[in-house]
């Protein structure tokens, strides 16, 4: 089974959320004992903004489990259709096109995504399947 870790999950863990922290780390260490443990190129950039360098923030992702898994063209596809179908439907440009590179990388590289923003994934990629740890 291969889980895409989403941005959120990974702060709550590496920033030691007083709210979602303790829950995300125990979804986190459940999903890599079923498997493996996947973020994009966002999920990496977005999660190494909050280290002084990137050496501790590949060190920090490692220690997770969490190994780094690229964009391709076919993902990077399906999150254009699903931005183009979400403008169509009157999205407001507020929604940046990260959060639909981060689905559309897990609807294609993996089998569920780990998230706390289960409403934005569930709406644009209906087909995911989606874990919630704060549920």
């Amino acid at each position: 089974m291969i889980t895409a870790v989403d941005t959120s999950v990974l702060l709550d863990v590496l920033g030691a959320d007083p709210d979602y922290g303790d829950a995300s780390r125990a979804a986190l260490r459940e999903c890599l004992r079923d498997g493996a443990l996947v973020a994009c190129d966002v999920v990496w950039a977005e999660t190494a903004a909050f280290f002084p360098d990137a050496r501790r923030a590949a060190t920090a992702l490692d220690r997770l489990g969490v190994r780094f898994s690229a964009l391709d063209e076919e993902a990077s596809l399906a999150a254009a259709r699903a931005w183009r179908a979400y403008r169509r439907r009157g999205g407001r440009r507020a929604r940046v096109i990260g959060d639909f590179l981060v689905g559309g990388h897990a609807s294609i590289h993996a089998d569920q995504l780990l998230t706390r923003d289960r409403g934005f994934s569930r709406t644009h990629f209906r087909g995911l399947r989606l874990l919630d740890p704060s549920r």
